[in-house]
């Protein structure tokens, strides 16, 4: 089953990473005005919630990083059993999680 660009159900999940190096000058542009959110782990993982499929997801992002920059992204299940676990990454991101789960 595929999704549309802009699927009006609940958002997936994504675990996004970019080679640091490779960031644009400016902020990266998650691509959040397609109702997703996001919150930073480290520098060039992100944790977004998307309604984006990955395939646009990860093509928008490709797009603003340099030709051949590392990049990934893997949706993950949004249930606390299928968050990633984590240590010394930016603060609030367990509370981010929690707060999407209950749709707040």
């Amino acid at each position: 089953m595929t999704r549309s660009e802009t699927d009006a159900g609940t958002p997936t999940l994504y675990l996004l990473w970019h080679d640091p190096a490779a960031a644009p000058e400016g902020p990266l542009d998650l691509h959040l005005d397609f109702g997703g959110d996001a919150h930073p782990l480290a520098d060039g993982l992100w944790l977004v919630r998307s309604d984006l499929t990955r395939s646009k997801l990860y093509h928008r992002i490709k797009g603003q990083l340099p030709q051949g920059a590392a990049l990934a992204c893997a949706p993950l299940d949004d249930t606390p059993e299928g968050w990633p676990k984590f240590k010394g990454m930016a603060p609030g991101a367990l509370a981010w999680l929690r707060a999407g789960a209950d749709g707040g």
